[in-house]
């Protein structure tokens, strides 16, 4: 009777003995009993299929997406075209529904797609060597950080307070794992102000650009991280890479990233996939897995997984990653986008990015009541700092179907009313003025509030 059933009550209370708790309720002591469901779930078991799907659609319908609003939300997540070709391609059933290809001679296309992804990213980037795709951004940022820790076998890490908030709080779960300190280096006026590093730093993260949308002089981070032994790692996005010098030119020794700008749609921020791209040095420290080329017998050309880094490949303690699987199927989309958009396509995209984003930071600069940040080069988004509550400033925007930007006071206590604005190809000349007007008098109404609040 219990050949086919996952646990018994006696495997039950051995797990939970060997682990120390009394209960399954136990493991979830840490969460706030006014946060915990103490019955079953209050299920209207009278209404049919048909009456819950209905309510279903209704909910669904109360969610505001980039088609129903003018979004010029950023932060990671943007609202990028995807051409039509992507989807034509990702379901076949070749690519849809294939596991790992554990046999190269049956997974040929598999294994093709992911070696002429690494190509790609091995472009973008400049360094010599890609793996297949990690899970995303953020956990390529601590993957990075554990090919330092093995690499140099240090302490610390000196990350960016450019760099990601979502991967800055994955890198410290990570090194409080590995018994590492994690310092931030302060933003300077839009760039990282790298504290005196010594030999105990094990890497230097950076963003570029960083959160803040500014450029960083990534060769001057590398230099200064590579004076003491250190490894500099750079979470890059990726379509800048087509204008900016990319992270090889400048002596990064990793370059990780998030995926998502290269065709994945927002999809409430997943799945997408992270790339992660090194030098030859550090190549047997790359997690997951790396395709290659090669020849058979008869000289034809082939693909093989060449290096498997994981526990199930290789000895427990000489694993340097527990990715059991990628995003293979998003990393695809991402290399059949760069080859739609080819090296001019890409370069052509950035460079409108970069005119609509000037022209948009100098409209909204030129609004009483909006500052900017920092002053230093841009290329997708920018962040203005606002002269009243940007909570109010957003609403009053939204409720005029323009989505101004992302709050960055919640993760910048220090920006306390600011706004991070996202420019993509998908927003014209005509949304961005439509943009200057909305928080013009957003921001304008707003001050007038606040004045008559206060019996200004």
């Amino acid at each position: 009777m219990t050949r086919y059933t996952a646990a018994t009550d006696a495997d039950r209370e051995a797990m939970l003995g060997a682990i120390g708790v009394a209960s399954i309720e136990d493991l979830f002591a840490d969460i706030p009993s006014e946060l915990r469901l103490d019955g079953p779930l209050a299920l209207d078991r009278e209404r049919s299929e048909q009456e819950v799907c209905a309510e279903l659609r209704a909910l669904a319908a109360r969610n505001a997406s980039t088609e129903d609003e003018l979004s010029f939300l950023g932060g990671g997540m943007y609202d990028h075209y995807v051409p039509a070709l992507i989807d034509s391609i990702l379901q076949r059933s070749e690519f849809l529904t294939p596991y790992t290809p554990y046999q190269p001679e049956v997974s040929q296309g598999g294994l093709q797609a992911m070696f002429e992804y690494q190509t790609a990213i091995c472009e973008l980037t400049g360094l010599p060597v890609s793996n297949a795709s990690v899970y995303e951004g953020p956990s390529a940022v601590a993957a990075a950080g554990y090919v330092a820790r093995h690499d140099n076998r240090r302490r610390r890490f000196v990350v960016s307070r450019g760099v990601h908030p979502h991967a800055r709080e994955t890198l410290r779960t990570h090194a409080h794992a590995w018994g590492m300190e994690v310092v931030e280096a302060p933003i300077h006026e839009g760039r990282t102000a790298l504290p005196e590093l010594d030999e105990d730093c094990s890497a230097v993260i950076v963003a570029q650009p960083n959160f803040l949308g500014a450029v960083e002089d990534l060769a001057a981070l590398a230099r200064a991280a590579h004076e003491v032994g250190a490894l500099c790692i750079a979470a890059c996005d990726p379509l800048p890479l087509a204008l900016l010098r990319t992270p090889g030119e400048c002596g990064v020794d990793i370059a990780v990233g998030e995926g998502q700008t290269l065709s994945n749609r927002l999809d409430f921020g997943g799945p997408s996939f992270g790339f992660f791209s090194t030098t030859e040095a550090l190549v047997r420290r790359i997690p997951g897995r790396i395709a290659g080329e090669t020849r058979d017998l008869e000289g034809r050309r082939g693909f093989v997984l060449t290096l498997q880094t994981r526990e199930q490949h290789i000895r427990r303690e000489r694993a340097t990653s527990n990715i059991c699987t990628s995003q293979a199927l998003n990393a695809l989309a991402g290399v059949i986008y760069l080859s739609w958009l080819g090296r001019r396509g890409i370069t052509e995209l950035v460079e409108l990015m970069v005119q609509r984003t000037a022209y948009a930071r100098e409209r909204l600069e030129a609004i009483d009541g909006i500052t900017a940040v920092h002053r230093e080069p841009v290329v997708r988004e920018f962040a203005v700092a606002l002269q009243c509550s940007a909570e109010r400033v957003i609403a009053r925007c939204q409720a005029m179907g323009v989505n101004p930007g992302y709050p960055l006071g919640a993760d910048y206590p220090e920006h306390p009313d600011a706004l991070l604005v996202a420019i993509t190809e998908q927003r014209s000349r005509a949304d961005i003025d439509r943009l200057v007007e909305v928080l013009g008098d957003a921001v304008a109404g707003e001050l007038r509030a606040s004045a008559a609040r206060v019996g200004v």
